[in-house]
């Protein structure tokens, strides 16, 4: 691997030079030059750097998709700030957390969060940037973020450093929302390589060869025009998206605030889109049923741009991949990956190609198994072991040392990344998947910390006792759902208890079944018994 490690600001300065008339950011009758998001991220560096914020400063961006989220990541880098993402789905108690976990100086939110936003009181940051998007009046100590930012005098450009910083918060596998640090050179490898050699052309090591690479791919029309179906505060869609301005594309940005499919096609007809990234089958189903309905209605949609679907962090099925594959040409790439790095396994299916079966994967390049003391599992022994990439990836968790030993490792000199799922790799490179050696639920592309929502539950004067799993589900990959113990003098139903959970904590985290049981079965020290817990919910569901 080249020892160039550039500054992302560096890079997007030489492509906005390059042709700052090039588009960069589309969203509805939005359409927003190479030129005037330097500008815009110009003037965002100028601001926080008249207010004196100093290189490593966390902006907490609050924010649904818009192209303020990518202006204001820009203007951070620019600054040598530290955007991170918050997830617009947190109520204000999960906010005040990462807020205080972060040590955000700058909180920046759209206008229809900002009545969570009113609740945190003392616990605010100091700066406080309010998006106009109609739904609220200014808060109370915000300013309106166009106004702040069209006031203020661009920055000049300075010395930065690969070593500058990106910090991505995930819901976690073992605990509250984690802080994964990303250096600047360290990310520009992890998503560069593959996109570069994809194009047929090589890793850059300079400035001047990223700013080349741009030149060549636009003279070949082969600069990608993509569209990220989950929003920005995930990293699939932050990474793809910063992915794409490198190589001297266009982001287009879905206008709704839920996803919806009809608007994802439309878009891609309009824009003539290339690349769609997704999280697995609850982005694909819906996705197909459009292409369905449109086929019905004799409109069939025009696919013939759109050359890759990619995914990421949730299983995207065989009968979904065959029914986008059947109607163009594009390649389906289905990646295993994780906010601490990846991709750890890839399946790829190519135009005329069968899909793979569900959840049939082959070992990334970067990617090995390790044994319980770190030694390398060769593939072929049956041996399961942890999979793991190594080479460029995080420093580790924000501020917390103890859980960045066990995810971020040195090993004989070299940086592996480990977030802890368990697997067995044959000898063609194929991986069977034991399982993540945590109980995170991943629903719709979302994780969920079962004890979190076990806590909310507990709270409840019905519940005597529960425990949080997730089931199989079509729509979401997993379903949350919550085995519970009741008491025999309070009478509630299912609803009352997914409600009460849905008042207190994300919408997503609810349950979306409540399994009653007698009496919940616990470890003779108290433990709760998941995989019990699991059964239990299968069979009662018919799902077992």
């Amino acid at each position: 691997m080249s020892d160039f490690a550039p500054n992302w600001a560096d890079l997007y300065e030489s492509i906005a030079a390059l042709d700052p008339s090039a588009e960069a950011i589309i969203q509805g009758d939005r359409r927003i030059t190479w030129g005037e998001f330097d500008d815009t991220a110009s003037r965002i560096a100028g601001l926080f750097l008249h207010w004196g914020l100093h290189p490593e400063t966390r902006i907490a961006l609050y924010l649904y998709n818009g192209p303020e989220y990518l202006e204001l990541a820009y203007g951070a880098f620019k600054a040598r700030c530290v955007p991170t993402n918050v997830n617009f789905r947190y109520q204000a108690e999960e906010v005040q957390y990462l807020l205080a976990d972060s040590e955000a100086e700058v909180l920046v939110f759209h206008g229809a969060l900002a009545d969570r936003v009113a609740q945190l009181g003392d616990a605010l940051p100091d700066h406080l940037l309010q998006i106009d998007d109609g739904a609220a009046p200014l808060l109370e100590g915000a300013r309106w973020y166009h106004e702040a930012v069209a006031e203020a005098e661009p920055a000049v450009a300075t010395d930065r450093s690969g070593d500058d910083l990106l910090i991505l918060y995930t819901g976690g596998t073992t605990g509250m929302p984690k802080g994964v640090v990303w250096r600047h050179g360290d990310l520009f490898h992890t998503l560069s390589m593959p996109a570069y050699l994809a194009a047929g052309l090589p890793v850059p090591d300079s400035v001047e060869g990223v700013t080349d690479a741009t030149r060549q791919l636009r003279a070949a029309g082969a600069s990608p025009t993509m569209i990220s179906a989950p929003p920005l505060i995930h990293g699939t869609a932050l990474f793809l998206a910063m992915a794409a301005f490198v190589r001297g594309g266009k982001v287009v940005l879905l206008e709704s605030r839920r996803f919806d499919a009809n608007e994802l096609w439309r878009l891609v007809e309009r824009e003539h889109v290339t690349d769609v990234a997704i999280v697995g089958d609850p982005f694909a189903r819906p996705l197909v049923a459009a292409l369905e309905e449109r086929e019905a209605a004799g409109d069939p949609v025009d696919l013939s741009s759109l050359r890759i679907i990619s995914s990421s962090g949730i299983t995207w099925g065989y009968d979904t991949k065959k029914a986008l594959r059947d109607r163009g040409q594009m390649v389906l790439l289905d990646m295993l990956g994780a906010s601490e790095g990846g991709p750890f396994a890839t399946s790829m299916t190519l135009p005329g190609q069968d899909p793979p079966e569900t959840a049939r994967f082959t070992i990334a390049d970067r990617a090995v198994l390790l044994d319980e003391d770190g030694n390398v599992i060769p593939p072929g022994t049956d041996q399961v072991g942890v999979l793991a990439v190594r080479g460029a990836g995080p420093l580790g968790y924000f501020n917390d040392a103890e859980k960045s030993r066990h995810t971020f490792r040195t090993i004989g000199g070299e940086r592996y990344v480990v977030p802890g799922d368990y697997a067995k790799v044959a000898a063609d490179g194929t991986v069977t998947f034991m399982g993540r050696g945590s109980v995170s639920i991943n629903t719709g592309g979302e994780k969920v910390y079962p004890e979190e929502v076990e806590e909310v539950l507990k709270t409840h004067p019905a519940v005597v006792d529960c425990n949080v799993v997730g089931v199989p589900d079509e729509k979401y990959g997993e379903a949350v759902t919550a085995v519970v113990q009741l008491s025999s003098s309070v009478e509630v139903t299912d609803q009352e208890l997914i409600d009460h959970v849905k008042a207190r904590i994300a919408g997503y985290k609810q349950p979306r079944h409540i399994v009653r049981v007698s009496e919940l079965v616990r470890s003779p020290t108290g433990k709760s018994d998941y995989r019990l817990a699991k059964q239990t919910a299968l069979n009662l569901l018919g799902l077992g």
